[in-house]
């Protein structure tokens, strides 16, 4: 009984459903890592960012946690407001 109900928890919270989510979809967890740096390579917040991109600020969050399957039309306003190409958020090994 203990252990079904540390296992219920367990896959409950955010933290480990983000970190199943990086694991099940790698392209998903580069963008979220592309966008992270990206916005820290311009020193910018999470709301800084939103605000540049005509996006909520908890949506930028979760986005850059894996927690949203993001629309192409998102990722084009996030790379114009980081001044980069829709392209270069889904490329490895970048260099911002």
């Amino acid at each position: 009984m203990m252990l079904l109900i540390v296992c219920r928890l367990l896959t409950r919270n955010p933290r480990i459903q983000s970190l199943k989510m990086k694991e099940t979809h790698s392209l998903r967890a580069l963008l979220s890592n592309n966008i992270k740096e990206a916005r820290r390579h311009l020193e910018w917040s999470q709301e800084a960012l939103a605000e540049a991109s005509g996006l909520h600020r908890t949506y930028i969050g979760s986005v850059e946690r894996c927690e949203r399957n993001i629309s192409i039309d998102n990722i084009e306003k996030l790379a114009n407001a980081l001044g980069i190409s829709p392209a270069d958020l889904l490329r490895d090994n970048n260099d911002f």
